[in-house]
């Protein structure tokens, strides 16, 4: 049974676009509580190597931040739930009472991101979800976009700005490695390999920032451009 959610929101300098993941993490977190006041519901942002004032961001909308010096979304990740799951454990809250909910300080979530998760939680230990990009314009690289891209149950694709998993299930395959790129893809390529008890679902959407200046090379930006190039 689930006790406890913590969200990890790994950040790189994103000041501009943090302050509307926070509040839609802040309205799905308040949507949980009303839905499960039972749930102890915290959010760690992972300031990586930021030079910027995401810091102050994190402060004025009272959440916790965790100051790191990888430069790398995976061991950022990675120490934003090792985190959690300490911070459960000091709490009495065992790995597989804990749902780790990840996404990116680009990215939107809706008000159900968290109570949908938690729900698929009775029966799986990892929720896969979709992505779509805000902010793209140009109508012909969308159409790109979503001919690639099946928003369904049961879809192919996996999004770090969009998974939830047990503690207990991160802890068993050896949780995200200190990659530069994929380390999404990665982990749930070992969860796969590991248990049966995951879903990929299109019922909580996450968006997506699809600005074209990339912080990792390979990422989701990247991706957007490569788009582009196609249709010019």
């Amino acid at each position: 049974m689930i006790r406890a959610v913590h969200v990890v929101i790994p950040a790189r300098d994103e000041e501009q676009l943090l302050p509307r993941c926070l509040l839609s993490v802040e309205q799905a977190r308040l949507a949980l509580r009303d839905a499960r006041p039972d749930l102890l519901i915290d959010i760690t942002v992972v300031l990586d190597q930021c030079r910027d004032r995401s810091a102050l961001v994190v402060d004025s909308a009272r959440m916790h931040g965790l100051s790191v010096d990888f430069g790398m979304v995976g061991a950022a990740r990675n120490a934003g739930v090792r985190g959690a799951l300490e911070s459960s454990a000091s709490n009495g809250v065992a790995p597989e009472g804990l749902w780790i909910a990840c996404t990116d300080a680009d990215s939107v979530v809706p008000t159900n991101w968290l109570t949908e998760q938690v729900e698929l939680a009775s029966a799986h230990d990892v929720v896969i979800g979709t992505v779509e990009p805000f902010g793209l314009t140009d109508t012909a690289v969308l159409s790109r976009w979503r001919a690639r891209h099946l928003l369904i149950e049961g879809h192919p694709h996996v999004h770090g700005a969009n998974l939830g998993l047990r503690g207990s299930t991160y802890l068993e395959v050896g949780g995200f490695r200190s990659l530069a790129t994929d380390e999404d893809v990665d982990l749930v390529r070992r969860i796969r390999a590991h248990t049966t008890r995951w879903v990929a679902t299109d019922a909580v959407r996450v968006a997506s920032s699809a600005r074209r200046l990339s912080r990792c090379r390979g990422g989701f930006a990247d991706f957007i451009l490569a788009l582009e190039d196609e249709v010019s």
